[in-house]
């Protein structure tokens, strides 16, 4: 595909022809005339940026090459989705699941914690980097925001981990302090108490929700097929 290009601004031809008041005319401003310095701030309107070309409808099996990704992602991710809520409704409730023996419970936060973080580690080495040839969203840096949703204000000028990266981090950061109490109670270290689980669970469960929807949207269809061919799409090793 064609590199962007950025076009040179473009001035007035002959900026000095440019009509002023003058000391022979009617005495009434002129609506060309430049604010001064003390006039107060000038209103700036700034240009909405041009919508994406609509591109022409995909046909059914090209549809399904192009959203293959994000149809096996969101197969992992269901696994997760089933297991994370396992855990917050036990702690919501107060109450164990009828079908699981206390063991068996803390087994499921513990595979829930495994799962996840080898799934990272496999995203972070092998896909990850090849998606973000062409996809900002995927890179390990990415030019800085203003603002994000899962934290404050980040710095300017910095280039800083996309937002999916930092959603891992994130979700390692509360995962592992859960991981690290239900391996002391599976050694007797301490007794399981939902009260305490419930904190541990809820700390991460945001953001690791928000992080399984938003790359399943990212490896979409309609986003991939704007920067990858249809054989690019059968090479990716998913």
């Amino acid at each position: 595909m064609p590199e962007n290009t950025i076009p040179e601004p473009v001035g007035p031809a002959n900026p000095e022809a440019r009509p002023v008041n003058t000391p022979e005319s009617d005495g009434e401003p002129s609506n060309d005339a430049e604010p001064s310095c003390g006039s107060g701030s000038a209103s700036i309107t700034k240009a909405e940026p041009e919508p994406e070309p609509a591109l022409p409808p995909l046909t059914p099996q090209e549809f399904r090459i192009y959203n293959r990704l994000a149809e096996q992602m969101d197969y992992f991710h269901d696994h997760f989705r089933q297991m994370y809520t396992t855990l917050s409704t036990a702690c919501a409730t107060n109450r164990r699941p009828a079908n699981m023996t206390l063991k068996q419970f803390i087994d499921e936060g513990l595979r829930l914690a495994r799962y996840l973080e080898m799934h990272h580690s496999i995203e972070e080495t092998h896909l990850y980097p090849l998606l973000a040839r062409k996809m900002p969203e995927f890179r390990a840096t990415a030019p800085p925001a203003s603002l994000t949703k899962w934290g404050g204000k980040r710095g300017k000028g910095k280039k800083e981990e996309c937002e999916l990266l930092r959603q891992h981090k994130l979700i390692h950061e509360g995962m592992d302090d859960m991981a690290e109490y239900l391996r002391r109670c599976k050694a007797g270290e301490c007794e399981l108490e939902l009260g305490v689980l419930k904190g541990k669970v809820d700390s991460w469960g945001g953001v690791l929700l928000e992080h399984l929807d938003q790359e399943v949207r990212d490896l979409g269809a309609e986003k991939m097929r704007r920067v990858w061919t249809v054989q690019e799409m059968k090479s990716f090793p998913m």
